[in-house]
């Protein structure tokens, strides 16, 4: 007989990985000067801000598919306000990476994601430093740097922009895990969208004023009203599927369907972009940055467990030193004792969750908002 819940969970991460593999190429096309020639990532961006902050919008105000979260203004000018500008520079650095090098060696360098989250976790008191984690930083960055080696049409610039890009969203994260922990505030994806992506826009504003507005004013653009609407319509899909799928699976589930995303996306890319040449190199320093990542994924999903143990099922001097440790973390992080073991409840955010990168524009980063409510479901 068919267990029909497995299956429609089944649905849902396809639906995921080809909605998340489909937006990057779709991007990468409109943006690339080879294809449709539209080489102004801050403009795609806005729109996709625009529209999404619009259905988010009508979802929240007009349908009431999900509850606004209480929103004050302290709240707004002290955590979404700076949450947003960090989130505006990575969409905006990430983006532009695309003008210059290929998906394949972006999604390679994106493997990084867990280093800068690790090493910006430790400076700013939200993660332990840890043997363990380290090497598997080490592990990473090692493999990252072989695959750069192997780049073929390796280029200095959109290897900086991605880069920078990958350290801004990583600074987002902590700084959600900071300041909207402090707060007790939940959002989900759709709520995310709701207050973070209008501010964002502001933000963008500025840069698009001095950066593409003067080279839009003197280029022959193609505007296409169906290519920009489809586009922006496939990254609210995604937005939507990650809302489906964070209320269907838990973290083991979603870090492996990240896993071989990132595997089908490098292996289309090469299809759909020709010009995309992946070498021998390549594929064996992201198989090394990959294993690292992996073990990473592992270590936390094993602590986040461990984490949620009832305390009378734990030996008993183990519970005396966990209670210990609890209430010593508690004395200088009253709230974060649940995100450095990668688990949560309530509206506690973790930084220390795989990025999973899937959409360069809004909705990749916006999933790690609500991905800490995975770890209250089994995968």
């Amino acid at each position: 007989m068919i267990n029909k819940p497995l299956v429609l969970t089944y649905l849902y991460l396809f639906i995921y990985i080809l909605l998340s593999s489909g937006v990057i190429l779709y991007n990468k096309w409109v943006l690339s000067p080879k294809y449709f020639n539209f080489p102004f990532p801050i403009t795609l961006t806005m729109i996709h801000m625009a529209f999404s902050g619009l259905v988010a919008f009508f979802l929240i105000r007009v349908f009431k598919v999900v509850a606004p979260v209480k929103m004050t203004f302290e709240i707004y000018a002290t955590c979404v306000i700076p949450i947003s500008a960090f989130f505006a520079s990575s969409l905006w650095f990430g983006n532009t990476a695309y003008l210059h090098i290929s998906v394949a060696f972006i999604q390679m360098l994106k493997a990084l994601m867990p280093v800068a989250t690790f090493f910006m976790g430790v400076m700013c008191g939200t993660d332990k430093p840890r043997c363990d984690v380290f090497l598997n930083m080490v592990l990473v960055s090692v493999g990252v740097v072989i695959s750069s080696y192997g780049e073929i049409h390796f280029n200095i610039v959109g290897t900086v922009y991605q880069v920078t890009g990958i350290v801004a969203e990583a600074l987002r994260l902590v700084l959600t895990q900071v300041l909207l922990q402090k707060k007790g505030l939940t959002l989900n994806p759709i709520t995310s969208l709701y207050y973070i992506a209008p501010c964002s826009s502001v933000f963008l504003f500025v840069p698009w004023c001095l950066l593409e507005k003067p080279g839009m004013a003197v280029s022959q653009i193609q505007f296409n009203f169906w290519i920009f609407f489809s586009n922006a319509l496939c990254a609210l899909a995604l937005n939507l599927s990650i809302f489906l799928v964070i209320g269907r699976t838990g973290a083991v589930t979603i870090r492996v369907a990240g896993v071989l995303k990132d595997w089908i996306l490098i292996a289309l890319s090469t299809v759909v972009f020709p010009e995309s040449t992946i070498t021998g190199l390549n594929i064996i320093g992201y198989a090394i940055a990959l294993c690292g990542v992996v073990m990473y994924n592992y270590i936390k999903v094993k602590d986040g467990r461990t984490s949620q143990l009832p305390t009378d099922i734990i030996p008993e001097r183990i519970t005396k030193d966990w209670k210990l440790e609890k209430k010593s973390l508690d004395l200088f992080t009253p709230n974060s004792s649940n995100d450095t073991n990668g688990g949560s409840s309530g509206g506690n955010f973790n930084g220390s969750e795989s990025n999973d990168e899937e959409a360069p524009l809004l909705s990749s980063r916006l999933l790690h908002i609500g991905r800490p409510q995975l770890s209250n479901h089994t995968a």
